[in-house]
């Protein structure tokens, strides 16, 4: 069976910092364009960014300069490492592979003072 978990969302003030981690079971990061998205209560869907199996980095304007994708082949875990967080990156956070076809359930981000 193939499955995503995504982990380590929580609450933080504005200007902090968190990580999300996607773990992988049946699927394989070195084999896989991965995209990390995101939802906002009431929103659709919106891209974060995406890493490529070949390493390839991109991200939407939103979050460019703020956050940062990386993965651990070995490990079969992808990250999201968060910087300068606004109130408006408050959203449910998703990774999924690249053609959406594998999603995980989502770990939520609340920033607020």
């Amino acid at each position: 069976e193939v499955n995503l978990v995504e982990s380590g969302g929580g609450l933080v003030r504005p200007g902090g910092s968190l990580t999300l981690s996607c773990s992988a079971s049946g699927l394989s990061f070195g084999a896989y364009d991965m995209v990390w998205e995101r939802q906002a209560p009431g929103t659709m869907k919106t891209w974060v960014g995406r890493i490529n199996k070949n390493g390839a980095l991109s991200y939407s304007g939103s979050v460019n300069g703020r956050f940062t994708i990386s993965k651990d082949d070995a490990q079969n875990i992808m990250y999201l490492q968060m910087n300068s967080l606004k109130p408006e990156d408050t959203a449910l956070y998703f990774c999924a592979t690249a053609d959406r076809s594998i999603r995980g359930l989502g770990t939520q981000v609340t920033v607020s003072s």
